[in-house]
C-alpha cells in the first residue's frame, strides 16, 4: 500500500516533511517513519492494548495512529515543534471520525522531549533519530529515574539509529539488544535501514 493510500485509509495526512528550521541544533527536521518499515517492525514486534507507548519527535502522528489502529495501545505523542503539532491534533480529530475507540488512548504534548514527564504506565518509547545524543541522554535518564520510582519492563525502539544512541546505550545502561529488524532491500545499502529494539527487564 502506497504512503497516500495508507493516510487515507486512517483519514490522516502525514506525508512529506518539514523544510523549517528549528532553533536548536539538537532537534532534526521531522520525517515520518515509511509504513512499509512500521508493517516489518510490528510483524516481528507486537504490541498488547495494555501497552504504553510514547513517539519522541512525533511530528504529525503517524506512527500513533498507526500503532492505535492495529493494537488498541495507548499511544502519546510529543512534539517540539507547534506547526507539527497543531498538524498532528488536526490528524486526531481526522483519525477519530473513523476509529472512535481512539478518543481516550491518543494524546499529543507540545513540548521539548526532555521536559515530558515520563508516567509510571509509559513502556514503550520510540526514537526515530529526532534529536542529538546529549537530548536522548536526558530522556534515559528521565526513564531511568521513573523506572526505579515504579519498576517495570521497558523497551527502547530506534529507528535509523544513531552510532552515538547505540554505544550510549550499550555502554553506559543496563538496557541490553534484545532484536534487529532490518528493511530487505535498503539495509544491504545503507546498515542504518533497521530497528534496534533495546530491553530493561525488572
Amino acid at each position: 500500500m502506497k504512503e497516500r493510500d495508507y493516510d487515507e485509509w486512517l483519514n490522516i495526512k502525514t506525508g512529506g516533511d518539514h523544510r523549517g528550521f528549528n532553533k536548536s541544533f539538537h532537534y532534526h527536521r521531522y520525517e515520518a517513519t515509511p509504513y512499509p518499515a512500521l508493517e516489518l517492525l510490528f510483524a516481528r514486534y507486537p504490541l498488547t492494548s495494555s501497552d504504553h507507548i510514547v513517539d519522541f519527535g512525533c511530528g504529525k502522528g503517524r506512527l500513533n495512529f498507526y500503532i492505535h489502529h492495529h493494537f488498541q495501545s495507548f499511544v502519546v505523542g510529543v512534539e517540539m515543534n507547534e506547526t507539527l503539532y497543531q498538524e498532528a491534533i488536526e490528524n486526531q480529530t481526522s483519525y477519530l471520525k473513523k476509529n472512535k475507540t481512539g478518543k481516550d488512548k491518543i494524546q499529543f504534548h507540545c513540548c521539548l522531549a526532555e521536559k515530558y514527564e515520563i508516567t509510571p504506565l509509559d513502556n514503550r518509547f520510540y526514537f526515530f533519530n529526532p534529536f542529538t545524543v546529549p537530548i536522548f541522554w536526558k530522556i534515559i535518564n528521565n526513564i531511568l529515574v521513573s523506572v526505579e520510582n515504579n519498576k517495570r519492563e521497558i523497551d527502547i525502539i530506534l529507528y535509523y539509529p544513531s552510532e552515538d544512541y547505540i554505544y550510549f546505550l550499550e555502554n553506559h545502561t543496563i538496557f541490553e539488544l534484545i532484536e534487529e529488524v532490518q528493511l530487505p532491500g535498503l539495509y544491504e545499502h545503507n546498515p542504518n535501514e533497521r530497528f534496534l529494539i533495546y530491553r530493561l527487564s525488572y
